[in-house]
């Protein structure tokens, strides 16, 4: 299992947009096979903050992901667009 936690600020300006790209980029990955879990969320008391929860089967599911054609559209041509700063932390499970 691969899990990651995705952390990304933006903007006050662009919040409405990036709470649209993120539901249309968590629709489309939820439903890719590898995918276990894609949970974005607003960061309370700082609306400019996102972090995505993603865990996937293996390396080869985060790859599929990440060469989706959703991915393209709604993270690299939407997220990374519009971040300020964007940080990963990779997790190791313990149970």
């Amino acid at each position: 299992m691969i899990s990651f936690i995705v952390r990304m600020r933006f903007a006050p300006e662009d919040h409405d947009d990036i709470e649209r790209i993120l539901r249309e980029l968590t629709r489309f990955s939820r439903h890719e096979p590898g995918c276990v879990s894609y949970i974005p969320h607003f960061v309370e008391g700082d609306a400019n903050s996102v972090v995505i929860y993603e865990q996937y089967v293996d390396e080869a599911a985060v790859d599929a992901h990440r060469a989706s054609p959703h991915f393209a559209q709604f993270a690299i041509g939407g997220l990374y667009q519009l971040m300020l700063d964007r940080s990963v932390e990779n997790l190791t499970a313990i149970a």
